[in-house]
């Protein structure tokens, strides 16, 4: 296997529904728990940063 093939195996990987729904979770706990520190004052600036995040390295 060259490194082409394994390139390819990783990109399809991070581009998987798994991988999609293990960074939505990460992102969403990260925004929870800002909110949380922050005491609901930036809710929905967190929020943006949370979906600006999602939209990079997210697939969906």
């Amino acid at each position: 296997m060259g490194l082409g093939d394994l390139r390819s195996k990783a990109s399809e990987a991070l581009s998987s529904d798994k991988a999609e729904q293990v960074s939505d979770q990460a992102l969403d706990r990260a925004a929870q728990t800002a909110k949380k520190v922050t005491g609901g004052k930036f809710d929905e600036k967190i929020d943006s940063v949370r979906d600006a995040a999602d939209a990079r390295i997210g697939n969906a």
